[in-house]
């Protein structure tokens, strides 16, 4: 599957420094009804998430809508009603991640 390069880094990070390259200076995560603002609060965020649900994601497909480019993923780890497919929404700048919202 073909992903802009900043999504597959999304997917494909492997440590919470290659992630937040993958994002713009202003950049805002939505998860869990928290948002997180700025490559090293998101990094914060996503090392936490790995501790506490020690998740994998792997894409399914994609699609684009308006400007947002949607990533179903399948997402299995230690939390409730795993594994499950995940609705990613890409905002892409200058070909960084400047929003995401994860919802189910």
């Amino acid at each position: 599957m073909m992903l802009p390069p900043a999504i597959a880094a999304y997917f494909n990070a492997s440590g919470s420094d290659t992630l937040a390259t993958a994002f713009a200076p202003t950049a805002q995560v939505l998860d869990e009804g928290e948002t997180h603002i700025g490559p090293q609060a998101i990094a914060v965020w996503w090392q936490a998430a790995k501790a506490k649900y020690n998740h994998s994601a792997t894409p399914i497909d994609h699609t684009t809508e308006g400007d947002k480019t949607i990533v179903r993923a399948h997402v299995q780890g230690d939390f409730p009603g795993s594994p499950l497919v995940l609705r990613f929404a890409f905002g892409l700048q200058d070909g960084l991640i400047s929003s995401l919202r994860i919802t189910a």
